[in-house]
């Protein structure tokens, strides 16, 4: 990740656990990634709002033991291949819109995947463009799209599918479409990586 914030990508934030290995901490955010699925999946109901509050309490959870900034938005501006994330001064102003135009319409259910991944696609693609934190963006948002897929009765989404080059470029463009509120490029990313069921 390049940040606009002066920092190396190259090495490890300041973290609680005082580590100074940048492979360490990823270790321990991969873990702490891993442990809050777990926890939030086993305490999913039907009727579970996935609002900005549930958002900032799955970065909490996941990486509260590492970061002092966990579940908390950014106060730097950061950039990512030459694009620009928007500026952290409009995060909660942008968070709150992410709430009313699409949270607080979801459903509690879909009939089908296929009605299911075109709206985890628009919350997905908005989150990962507003980006709304220091780290862990991209695993907040998975998370998310696990637990909206969980809910519905199906299994999480492939994710390893898109280690391959040509698909994570394709995600990296859908989260760029974006800004432009085009979600059929990530809708068609979901789908290639859409759970089984129900």
């Amino acid at each position: 990740m390049k940040y606009a914030a002066p920092d190396d990508e190259a090495e490890a934030l300041p973290n609680r656990l005082g580590l100074s290995s940048l492979a360490a901490v990823q270790q321990a955010e991969t873990e702490g990634f891993l442990l809050a699925e777990q926890h939030l999946l086993d305490e999913l109901r039907e009727d579970h709002l996935f609002d900005v509050a549930y958002i900032l309490g799955i970065h909490r959870r996941a990486l509260g033991h590492i970061y002092d900034f966990a579940g908390r938005y950014r106060t730097v501006n950061l950039s990512k291949g030459g694009f620009v994330f928007p500026a952290a001064h409009y995060l909660p102003q942008s968070m709150a819109q992410l709430e009313q135009e699409l949270l607080l319409s979801l459903p509690h259910a879909w009939p089908d995947t296929a009605a299911l991944v075109p709206d985890v696609a628009r919350v997905h693609a908005e989150l990962l463009f507003i980006h709304p934190f220091r780290e862990g963006n991209g695993r907040t948002a998975r998370v998310l799209a696990n637990l909206m897929a969980y809910k519905n009765g199906s299994t999480s989404f492939q994710w390893e599918k898109l280690a391959e080059p040509e698909a994570f470029a394709a995600y990296v463009r859908a989260v760029q479409a974006a800004a432009r509120l085009d979600y059929a490029p990530m809708q068609a990313v979901l789908m290639s990586v859409a759970p089984a069921g129900p």
